[in-house]
Formats: C-alpha cells, structure tokens, sequence
C-alpha cells in the first residue's frame, strides 16, 4: 500500500486520466446513438475504457467506482463475446450516460477533496436487469459474462480482502513491457499494471521492486523495460488481451516459461536472476502478433507519443516568470539612465534579448492554448439531453473546433456556452409542429462556429429558429422599465441586447430551463470578465445570431502606451483603428451635451482621460493632443490624450485587492508596469463604450 506522499502524484493521474476517457466515452455514447447502432468497434473501445477505469479506480481505493465500471465492463463483455441481434441501444445510451455522470460526480468530489460515496446499488441493478434482459431476448440466458464472479466476491476484490490462491496447474509467464516515451511516471503505471495483474495471477515478481518510493525505477523502466514474473491458470490469450488494453503501452514481449525458466525464478524468494542468453526483445503490438497467440483481438496501434501532461499551475508560473521577464527587458532597453547616449554594442545585444524575449512569450502562449474541441462537443450532451426533455429535434454541427485559445479562457466560456445552447433549443428552435407549419424542416440546426480574428477569437451559436421579435422585445424592457435610451433612438442590434439585461426573459411561464429572468446576464459577465464582447443579431422566423469575441490569453498583452499629463495608460492595440490629430474647431456637442467629432463623414464620441479620470494636464485643446480611435463589438469612439508614447508588449495585472474593494473603476481592466518602473493603468475599451 503506499502513504499519503505516494498517493499525491498518482491521484493527480487518476483525476487527469479517467477525466480523458470519461470524455472519450461520451462521445463514444452520443456517436452510436446518433447513428442507433454500437460498432464492434465502439464496443471494444468502450470495454477498454471501462476496464481501464475499473482497474485504476480499484487501486486507488474509490470502490465504488471500481464496481460500477466493473458492471458495465461486464455487459460490454455480454456484447463484445455473444454479439446479440436483438439491443435496445436507446436504453443502453441512457445507462451508459448515467454512469458517465455518477463517475464525474465522483471525480468532482475527488478534486475538492471530498469523500467518494456515491450511491451505486440502484444503477448498477439496472445495468444488470438489462444485460438479463439482454441474454433472455436473445435466447442467451445464463450466459456467463468474461471475467464474472458473485458479487460478494467482487466486494472482497474490491476493498483489496481478497485473497489469492496459488494452484499446481498455473503456468509461469514472464513479460517486458515498454511504455510510450514522454508519458511521464512511468513507476505508476508499473504499479496500476501490477495492480490489475494481482486480480487473475498468483505469484507475482518484478523488476524494479521499489517502483514507488525510488525515483531511478522510472529511468529503469525507461531504458531496460519493466519486467514481470508470474503464475496464472489464464491462457496466454487472456494475458495478451490484459497488457494491449494499457494506456500508453509502446511494447510488450510476452513469454511462457519452460519448467528450468520457471525454477530458476521463482525458486528464490526475493533475488531474480535474468539469464543473459535470454535477451530482450519488444514487437510492436499489431494484429499479426495477436493472432500468433492463437486469437484474434481489436487491432491496438499505438501512436506516437509526442505530448505530455504539465499541471496549469506549473504553466501559471512559467507564464508568471515569462511576464516578470518581459518586464525586465523593458526595464533594461528602457532605462532612463540611458538616454542621449550612442551605444551601438548595447543597442545590438538589446534588440537581441528583446528578440528572444518576444520569441519565448509566443512559445509559453502557444503551450498555454488548448483546442475548443473539447469544449465543443461537451454541447452535443446538452442537445441530446435538452431534446430529450422537450421533445423537440436538433442537429448540432461544430465548424472549427481545431481553433485554439488560453487554457483559463476555456474554463470561463463553457459554462456561458452551455447555457446559450440550452437557451437556443429552449427559446430559439420551435416544436416539430410549429417548424413543419412554417415549411421548415422538421429537424432544427445549431451551428457552433469558431474563428480566429486577430488576437481575438469568434466564437458564434447560430439557430434556424424563431429568431426574436423587435416589438415584443421593446414591450417588456418598458413594462419593466429596463430602456436605457429613447425606442426610437435604439438600433435593432441595442434592441436584440436587451436580452442581456438582469431581470429580462423572454418566456411567459417558468420552466426547468428558463422564465425567471437570470442566466443571460450572467452569460454576459463571465464573457466581460475575460475582456470578451457579446452581441446578438437575429432575423424572424429565421433564427438567432449569438456572437462571443473573446481575447485569445489574459496573460500578455501588445498594447499602446498613451500619455495624459503626468500618468501612463495602455491600450489594446487590437482595440485601436487609427490616430489623428484633429484641428482645434472639429468637435461639436450634441442635444446631450457630450462632445462628438466628424471624421471621414462619421460622427464619433469623445472620451477626454484627463476629464475622466480628473488628471491634472496642459494639454486640453484637441489640435495639441492626439485623438484615437477604439472599436470594440462594432462600436467606436475616440480617446484624447497628449501623446502616443509606442507600442509595447505589457504584462496584464488585475488591480490590488484594496482599490477594487473602495471603488470600482470604470473602464479600466488591470494595470501594467513599464521599463521604467512606472505603473500603467490598461484601458477597457469595451468599459468605456457601454458607459
């Protein structure tokens, strides 16, 4: 057994891991029944992942996930061996479903350090009232699944009590088995792999002993191989199939031992001589090599492995350390001191070192972006589960998936995300009737679409539906007083954003899934909080154009030093559309007294920072200063300052707790420092339009 400074590494593992093939599983479930039919090949990869989990489950003591997998591994074994005509895939996908949610409850749980006490015994009787019902409808009753045993006894296994016999008729095997290379902690998965052999072997060697607590076991393994003795009453066949269904495995020489290989071994109680005669030699794992073992098992190709598993916090700090020095080249490049003087050698290795700096800033982003995939086909779940519920029929198409944004950005999108999807299906998409009245399709379309926009990414959830009704949305806002400027005044784009505002809602009753008037300004928030952008366009009865703009990281920004008397603000260069210096007589006030000025034909807004932010300045005539214009989500306006200072890359900081907590600045989204240890408050541009 091992301690609490063993378990740390090998939970962080197990959390990651059985995360991965919870994931692969649901789309497994949600593909077949898509297409209402689990492949031979569906079933195999589904069985594979329900013996992985049951195995590492098992070992890290949560029994009863352990026992549920073992359940469904069991009818997944009925259906891989028996291959029965007669299936009810609609009720399969409901359980298989319900187990996916229990186990990533538990491994909720597991993160925050919770007890693992899911209740079990209700699920898993339905699993196994199935795979009778399963056996009985196709005249297969009291068919023995592979690996089955009485439940007491899986109860034994389960809370390790259960004790191993040796028998006289067990056969002695020895294996050499090679991870993939860069899979990282290779001493575990020896040791999960020990762990799953105890179930069906009895005595038991291997080289390293210590794959725990001795850290050169991993390079052992690494170069020589992890090597396993045993005894076992299982055909070679069953061996086989138990190693190729590891995760990781690279390759395995499987050999039985003759009668002399066998007492030279396991003669000795601890010592294991290897005979040097006997090198060893590892296959790559194919087909071919299965059917030499006298059976033909599920091809096992083991890719190339050319990424690892680095914890976000380790990837936090890296980035931390990228943003420190980033700050440090500035501070060195810009120095005061240096100033007026002619340093050519300086100047060359300064350029250089910005070089270099620029260049590991990219590649720490680029480790730190992740693909939206993932996060993208979490939605199919929401369609499955929210058609079931409503009764309707939606297709979910994803365009884009590949697109890449920061790690912490995807942990602050899935939940809006969710919620438009369900929103969409919910509000947007109209029951089969009323879309076949219409001379729609029966089925309703979601597009999920991402695309890369400069430093921005577009994220876009797109309905055929009913689409919103411009008069009915202004009636509520007034009926709840929630209009922020005159209905005439107000675009149809300002009109269809009132489904933003708290307490708004388009349902005239209250459901399970919306009509208490929450949610979609919460959506809103959680996109702000990022320095994302939401609108929404929409055409009726014809659908919904909901549009995300988020920043692809939070972490480093390009931005555009500006001054205003004594202080130093930074923009976002991808918010900026160009500078100009006006002439003294261009602004005019509008009826509301707010200063606008003409530009190329284009009325804009004026956002004067000394003004603003009541910082004391000489500059307060437009043709002595400079005017930028900012666009954010389509809207613009021009911000006057001094001067432009240059671009520069700064690194992001929110602003001290303290600040925050007396007043809440408007329009301003962090700070920064700059090379010469000035403080550089970064400017909200989407902040300062909704003002």
């Amino acid at each position: 057994m091992f301690d609490d400074c063993s378990r740390e590494p090998m939970l962080d593992m197990y959390i990651f891991e059985t995360s991965e093939l919870i994931e692969q599983l649901e789309r497994h479930i949600l593909f077949c029944e898509e297409i209402n039919n689990y492949t031979g090949d569906a079933i195999n990869e589904i069985f594979r992942i329900m013996h992985t989990i049951k195995g590492s489950s098992a070992m890290m003591l949560f029994n009863n996930i352990a026992s549920l997998a073992h359940s469904v591994e069991d009818l997944f074994s009925f259906l891989r061996e028996k291959k029965p005509n007669i299936v009810d895939y609609c009720s399969l996908s409901d359980l298989l479903l319900q187990t996916v949610d229990f186990i990533k409850t538990e491994i909720k749980k597991i993160k925050e350090g919770h007890d693992v006490d899911g209740e079990i015994d209700g699920l898993i009787t339905l699993i196994s009232e199935n795979l009778e019902k399963l056996k009985n409808e196709n005249g297969m009753s009291g068919s023995v699944s592979e690996g089955g045993t009485d439940s007491e006894e899986q109860q034994q296994y389960y809370i390790g009590k259960q004790k191993q016999e040796i028998c006289h008729n067990k056969s002695a095997y020895k294996a050499t088995v090679f991870f993939e290379k860069e899979c990282q902690m290779e001493n575990i998965r020896a040791y999960i792999m020990v762990h799953n052999l105890r179930e069906i072997v009895g005595e038991l060697h291997y080289i390293p002993e210590d794959i725990i607590y001795n850290d050169d076991s991993v390079n052992q393994i690494r170069e020589e191989g992890f090597r396993i003795f045993f005894k076992t009453d299982r055909s070679y066949e069953e061996i086989y199939k138990l190693f190729v269904e590891t995760l990781f495995l690279d390759g395995i020489d499987l050999k039985k031992l003759d009668e002399y290989e066998e007492a030279e071994i396991f003669s000795q109680e601890k010592e294991i001589i290897l005979s040097e005669d006997n090198p060893v030699v590892v296959p790559e794992i194919n087909e071919e090599t299965a059917e030499k073992a006298g059976d033909k098992y599920p091809s096992y190709t083991a890719a190339p492995q050319s990424m690892i598993s680095v914890s976000v916090s380790k990837l936090d700090d890296l980035t931390d350390l990228v943003g420190e020095m980033v700050i440090s080249e500035a501070m060195v490049t810009q120095n005061p001191d240096l100033k007026g003087l002619e340093l050519e050698n300086f100047n060359r290795a300064a350029l250089q070192f910005r070089k270099i700096t620029n260049e590991l800033h990219d590649m720490v982003m680029s480790i730190r972006m992740v693909p939206l995939s993932t996060t993208f086909h979490r939605m199919r779940r929401v369609v499955r589960d929210m058609c079931r519920k409503l009764g309707k029929e939606v297709h979910l198409e994803i365009i884009g998936e590949e697109t890449e944004v920061d790690k912490n950005i995807i942990e602050h999108i899935t939940d809006p995300l969710m919620h438009l999807v369900r929103n969409a299906i919910d509000h947007g998409i109209e029951s089969t009737e009323d879309r076949l009245g219409k001379g729609k399709p029966r089925e309703g379309t979601i597009i999920l679409e991402a695309k890369n926009a400069g430093n921005e990414v577009h994220i876009v959830i797109k309905d055929d539906g009913k689409g919103l009704n411009r008069d009915e949305l202004l009636n509520k806002a007034k009926a709840n007083n929630l209009l922020f400027k005159p209905e005439e005044e107000m675009t149809d784009k300002e009109i269809f954003s009132l489904i933003f505002l708290p307490g708004f809602s388009t349902s005239d009753g209250i459901t399970e899934f919306s009509g208490r008037g929450v949610g979609m300004d919460v959506v809103t928030q959680n996109i702000e909080m990022i320095g994302g952008t939401i609108s929404v366009d929409s055409t009726e009865n014809e659908g919904t154009e909901i549009t995300l703009k988020i920043p692809l990281t939070l972490a480093i920004i390009d931005g555009m030093n500006i001054r205003v008397g004594n202080s130093i603000y930074t923009l976002p260069t991808n918010s900026i559309i160009e500078s100009f210096r006006p002439k003294q007589f261009d602004a005019i006030i509008d009826p509301d007294g707010n200063e606008m000025i003409m530009f190329r034909g284009e009325c804009y807004q004026i956002v004067r920072i000394h003004k603003l932010y009541n910082v004391e300045t000489e500059i307060t005539q437009f043709h002595e200063g400079i005017m930028i214009m900012v666009e954010s989500n389509g809207n613009m306006l021009c911000i006057f300052a001094d001067e432009l200072l240059g671009q520069q890359q700064v690194v992001v900081k929110s602003l001290p707790g303290y600040i925050q907590k007396i007043k809440k600045i408007s329009g301003i989204a962090g700070c920064t420092l700059l090379g010469d240890g000035t403080i550089s408050l970064i400017i909200d541009v989407a902040g300062l339009i909704d003002r």
